[in-house]
């Protein structure tokens, strides 16, 4: 179960498409609802983003793409070049 929680709480590895990302929680069985409560994300706009109703610009929503996998962190360090 301790690796059940460890992805309950992770972000998503990135890239996803929604589809993906939707495919991922149901292969792992996670909530959805649970793991945007442990990322402090709200759950609507995590369902927004996956069903494709947001693309993730700004404010929570971008935070929340990223947590998805579906944007690349800006702020990583692989990304610097």
């Amino acid at each position: 179960m301790k690796t059940q929680r460890a992805l309950e709480t992770a972000p998503l590895p990135y890239p996803q498409t929604p589809e993906s990302a939707n495919a991922w929680f149901i292969s792992h069985g996670i909530c959805k609802s649970h793991w945007a409560e442990a990322q402090g994300i709200n759950r609507m706009i995590l369902v927004d983003l996956l069903r494709g109703r947001l693309k993730g610009l700004r404010g929570e929503a971008h935070r929340a793409a990223i947590a998805l996998g579906l944007k690349a962190d800006p702020t990583s360090a692989s990304r610097a070049a």
